[in-house]
């Protein structure tokens, strides 16, 4: 054997990544439906709405202007970044600089580029859990260590200073903050927010905040930006967001990030080389989407919320199930280790991932194991579905977990 032959074919950093759970799973239920199977699936993030029409209207026009045709700037259509500061001061109430905004290829590229830029070998990130099953595989990636502080059902799956402050080490470069969160839907009050921006601050640490769930809150919580409620914070904060989830643009594929100057451009060099700028069409579209009103978001919003409510008063009737309700996002996130040990149909659940398997064989429906986003004992379960769907699927799920002996 030569030695070019004896070398790994895929390169350990590659190899070391684990495919995005969330997508897998979302994946196997619709091949399956494909195949003529009656599955339903709770597995994707992604808002089971057209994007609404306006926005559709500016990419068709979009397509048809030559000047789109070709390449522009690698951050982003000047005007798009106009529209991004613009939009954070009304969304956020705080000014940025439309230089300080650099448009990616939807949140994940964000995310990626945001600890690309920082990270060194050897830092560490406080990762609280459970947590959006991307961030660990993108830490990992620059060679820092994601370093997970786990916050269960009895706390809301809320981090507190406390176990920030237990975690923290000389290695501590930044921590990662969601809220409203994926995957469990929590939103961190106004003072909780603020208790870890000034937290944060005092140690040196940055903030990477992800506020793509901002406009998805329901009964009284409100989305706090931190660096509103800490706003010296701005010289070490990255925020990153985009019009996925609150313009039900998941496919178009257009994020940003927005910091420090020096962070910024060294994301941006770093996009000149990945992928250059976003598609021009999807730029116009999320121009027309962040300069428009919030009425179509509004109306996602109020079937969410009457998504949420049937999804949890149907969970909690599960025996063995505890199930918070969501305050944010679209996500049930229930722990089910009351049915740990617990035998349905022959199998004995030995952990959440069992309990999925067994869900999707017996009763056709698709969640996401807690294993993909932290420790075992809890599954996923998106409201992006319809209201028939979301009934006829839970309601399997009753039926069949009713038989656990």
């Amino acid at each position: 054997m030569s030695e070019s032959t004896s070398r790994p074919r895929v390169s350990a950093r590659l190899a070391a990544i684990a495919e995005s759970a969330t997508l897998a799973v979302d994946a196997k239920a619709k091949a399956l439906k494909a195949a003529g199977r009656p599955v339903i699936g709770f597995g994707a993030g992604e808002p089971d709405f057209p994007t609404p029409g306006y926005i559709v209207d500016a990419a068709v026009a979009a397509a048809k202007d030559p000047v789109n045709h070709r390449y522009t700037p690698a951050a982003g259509l000047p005007a798009l970044r106009e529209a991004v500061a613009a939009k954070t001061l009304r969304d956020s109430g705080y000014e940025v600089s439309p230089g300080s905004v650099l448009v990616t290829n939807g949140g994940k590229q964000a995310v990626y580029q945001a600890f690309a830029a920082i990270l060194d070998p050897g830092d560490e990130v406080l990762l609280p859990a459970p947590y959006w099953t991307t961030y660990p595989e993108a830490i990992s990636l620059t060679g820092a260590r994601p370093v997970e502080v786990f916050a269960g059902v009895e706390q809301g799956y809320l981090v507190t200073v406390e176990q920030l402050e237990a975690a923290r080490t000389p290695q501590t470069k930044a921590l990662l903050f969601c809220s409203p969160s994926n995957p469990t839907g929590a939103v961190y009050s106004p003072e909780q927010t603020a208790e870890i921006g000034r937290w944060a601050l005092e140690h040196g640490i940055w903030v990477i905040t992800d506020e793509i769930y901002e406009h998805l809150t329901y009964d009284h919580a409100v989305f706090t930006p931190i660096v509103r409620v800490v706003p010296e914070l701005a010289d070490t904060t990255i925020v990153l967001n985009g019009v996925a989830k609150t313009y039900a643009m998941t496919g178009w594929r257009v994020g940003w990030m927005i910091g420090p100057a020096d962070v910024i451009k060294a994301a941006t060099n770093l996009q000149s080389h990945l992928t250059s700028n976003v598609a021009n069409v999807s730029q116009r579209a999320a121009i027309a989407a962040l300069s428009g009103d919030l009425a179509a978001v509004e109306q996602m919003r109020t079937a969410f919320d009457r998504r949420r409510r049937t999804m949890v008063e149907m969970l909690a009737a599960i025996d063995g199930v505890q199930i918070p309700a969501p305050q944010g996002a679209f996500y049930a996130y229930p722990s089910v280790e009351g049915l740990i040990g617990r035998t349905v149909r022959g199998v004995t659940i030995g952990s959440s991932a069992d309990l999925a398997a067994v869900i999707l064989d017996e009763a056709e429906v698709a969640v996401v194991p807690g294993e993909a986003f932290g420790p075992s004992g809890y599954l996923r379960l998106s409201y992006a579905l319809s209201d028939d769907d979301l009934v006829e699927g839970v309601g399997r799920i009753q039926k069949l977990l009713a038989e656990a002996e």
